[in-house]
């Protein structure tokens, strides 16, 4: 592994974080997220225009740059800073690699243009708070979180005049799901003795019987919504000649790339609210001396800055990996993201903590705006963790907990 980043890769963090800088400020995102998309769609078109970040990964021939898992991370590391409301995540990285690993030729060469334009943004929606999990970062990928039958989740059907399939079920906690002009809806199919959970794409300004409701977020500037499907008319993703294709497996090869993409924006914000708070201490004065020149204040912002730099080494160690994975089989790479996820997720927490306590009352105010860091930093684990089944999940994977199992065996 190479750590040095290229000219390029200095290139893409250098003109985004000036871009936002401009235009990504905390007046700017607190418009944003009161806006009926959640996010600024100007500044998204300009994103993809003059950076094209929603086509980072996707390929020269769909319009898009090509790169991999290490140019999304830095992207997203940049984005998290400012908090930027934005359908990144959920377009960039879990709808466009998906429709280009399993959607047709027809399907790829449709979509994926005008979601590398910005003209179309994306949005998976699986069963109520099983991403990770259909990820392979908390669990074992088997499909089982897709749902069926009695278990939930979404069901489909072939429609009777043999045109698409038909879907009913319901979503919440959807990722940009309110605004989006494109859902990938995962759905179980097949009834008990052969279900199999496939991938269908659905307009829902088109189709019939979707019902699409934001929620209300702990963290307005990353939007969740909930959505319902009464028999609404969907087109597979792929093609049904071999009997659908390998949704769990796809989703598994995209844990790795998601979790360091994440953990790179958790990393982001984590560094961001650590700047400021050291910018306040060394202006906040308390018995005529500045309070960051008190000796305990210096540790805790120390041990902080340990956390923000090992965070960080994890998430561009975890986007190496997932950018090497295909070379390697796919092995390992949900593993090292999943413990990078976790890495930054416990720093990001911890950063957002501190940070308010050393704000003092001030920090717990809607007007500061390190508030906006701490929700940040609680609802990415509630949504992408929580941490502790990383690290599970990671360990199992190894065979860590059979190697101790078959120890215990042995003693007695």
């Amino acid at each position: 592994m190479d750590a040095a980043l290229s000219d390029e890769q200095h290139e893409i963090r250098r003109t985004l974080r000036e871009l936002l800088l401009k235009r990504c400020g905390p007046e700017e995102v607190r418009a944003a997220v009161r806006t009926p998309a959640g996010h600024d769609d100007a500044l998204w078109r300009l994103l993809a225009e003059r950076l094209g970040l929603p086509g980072l990964a996707v390929e020269p021939r769909y319009g898009g740059a090509g790169c991999g898992p290490t140019e999304m991370a830095l992207a997203c590391e940049e984005t998290g800073r400012v908090l930027l409301p934005s359908p990144l995540l959920a377009t960039a990285g879990l709808v466009a690699p998906l429709i280009a690993a399993l959607g047709t030729r027809t399907q790829r060469a449709e979509l994926l243009p005008q979601l590398v334009s910005g003209e179309l943004t994306g949005a998976l929606v699986l069963p109520d708070g099983h991403l990770t999990a259909a990820l392979g970062l908390t669990g074992a990928n088997d499909g089982l979180w897709a749902g069926g039958g009695r278990a939930g989740g979404i069901q489909a059907r072939p429609a009777g005049d043999g045109a698409g399939w038909r879907l009913y079920g319901e979503a919440a906690q959807v990722l940009d799901g309110h605004s989006a002009g494109l859902l990938l809806v995962a759905a179980h199919a097949g009834g008990y003795a052969r279900g199999r959970t496939l991938l269908f794409a659905l307009r829902p300004r088109r189709a019939r019987g979707v019902t699409r409701t934001r929620l209300t977020t702990l963290d307005e500037t990353r939007p969740q919504a909930r959505v319902e499907l009464r028999d609404a008319t969907a087109d597979l993703l792929g093609s049904d000649a071999d009997g659908g294709a390998d949704v769990p497996g796809a989703l598994a090869r995209l844990g790795g790339g998601v979790a360091a993409a994440v953990a790179a924006e958790a990393v982001g914000a984590a560094d961001r609210a650590l700047e400021r708070t050291v910018e306040y201490v060394c202006s906040r004065e308390q018995f005529g001396r500045p309070i960051g020149s008190f000796q305990a204040v210096k540790h805790r912002l120390a041990d902080l800055y340990v956390a923000v730099q090992t965070a960080r080494s994890a998430a561009y160690y975890a986007a190496w990996a997932a950018g090497a994975a295909p070379a390697a089989g796919g092995t390992g790479a949900a593993v090292v993201g999943g413990l990078a996820l976790a890495q930054a997720l416990e720093a990001q927490r911890t950063v957002a903590g501190e940070a308010v306590q050393l704000h003092g009352g001030i920090g717990v105010t809607w007007e500061h705006d390190v508030q906006l860091y701490f929700k940040r930093a609680a609802s990415d684990e509630l949504l992408f963790g929580p941490v502790h089944r990383l690290r599970e999940r990671a360990a199992e994977s190894a065979g860590l907990f059979a190697a101790r199992a078959e120890r215990e065996a042995v003693a007695l």
